[in-house]
């Protein structure tokens, strides 16, 4: 299964932006203006804030491509085959983490983990057992640290290099995929990740469930217009793992359920490469 490149599905139309190499440019600029004429200084701001308008939005909406191409939805020829992704975030998990292989190997389905490196370190024979049963595992940065799109080219490459090692040495085999926490990155990002044969990853809809303890509302979205190709995001790890029952639990069952109710089939993302 080769996911499809975002110009090909209508996703994203748009080329992704080069912001690096004029935004300097740009700034001396407008400072310059802003000598020159002092009095029409709300001008120049307001040129400021409408050069950073784009890179913002698109650092803060984690399905946009304006900031590069950004996987958030199967191949023409996946859906046609009527297959679905199943995405796990922030694991493993040493409580979580074996009942949800449990379930998806009871259904005969097939996953990816966006598995944070420093829990892969913590927990390396749960990411082993993932790769044995026939999972994905993949990069969601080393310390899975909510300030990443924050972070200066350097801290974003070492957080992206520290997985990138800890999932290779223990699972066996370098990550070609990538999740930045909570799907936010910066206009850095996409020029990393394309240095390192990486593909980042989104989704078509996710269940909140790391921050919705609720199964039932957490099920409800995510098979709400449920259908082949889609790419849809739960957790095995984080919070909901560690405070009590983990809404994943519940509600995979009967997402599995439904999935094959409709005839559909979950498979493991692939980079193409």
């Amino acid at each position: 299964m080769v996911p499809d490149r975002p110009a090909r599905d209508g996703l994203h139309s748009l080329r992704p932006l080069p912001p690096l190499p004029w935004l300097p440019g740009l700034h001396l600029l407008l400072a310059l203006g802003c000598a020159v004429a002092p009095r029409r200084w709300r001008w120049w701001l307001g040129g400021l804030l409408a050069v950073h308008a784009p890179l913002v939005a698109g650092s803060l909406l984690p399905r946009s491509g304006w900031l590069g191409p950004n996987l958030r939805r199967l191949s023409p020829a996946a859906r046609a085959r009527r297959e679905i992704a199943l995405t796990f975030d922030d694991g493993p998990d040493p409580v979580a983490t074996p009942r949800v292989l449990a379930l998806l190997e009871a259904a005969g389905a097939r996953a990816t983990f966006f598995c944070v490196g420093e829990r892969v370190e913590a927990f390396p024979e749960i990411a082993r057992e993932i790769v044995g049963r026939g999972h994905r595992v993949e990069n969601h940065t080393h310390r899975h640290r909510y300030l990443f799109a924050l972070l200066g080219p350097r801290g974003q490459a070492r957080e992206i290099d520290r997985a990138q090692r800890a999932i290779a040495a223990i699972c066996g085999r370098e990550p070609t995929l990538f999740r930045a926490p909570a799907g936010f990155r910066s206009p850095f990002t996409h020029a990393l990740l394309r240095r390192r044969g990486l593909c980042l990853v989104s989704w078509t809809r996710r269940g909140l469930d790391g921050v919705d303890g609720d199964a039932s509302r957490v099920y409800a979205r995510l098979v709400r217009d449920l259908g082949p190709g889609q790419i849809l995001l739960l957790h095995d790890g984080g919070r909901g793992a560690c405070g009590g029952l983990a809404p994943v639990l519940e509600v995979l069952p009967r997402l599995l359920e439904e999935i094959r109710r409709l005839g559909l089939t979950p498979v493991a993302l692939r980079s193409g490469r």
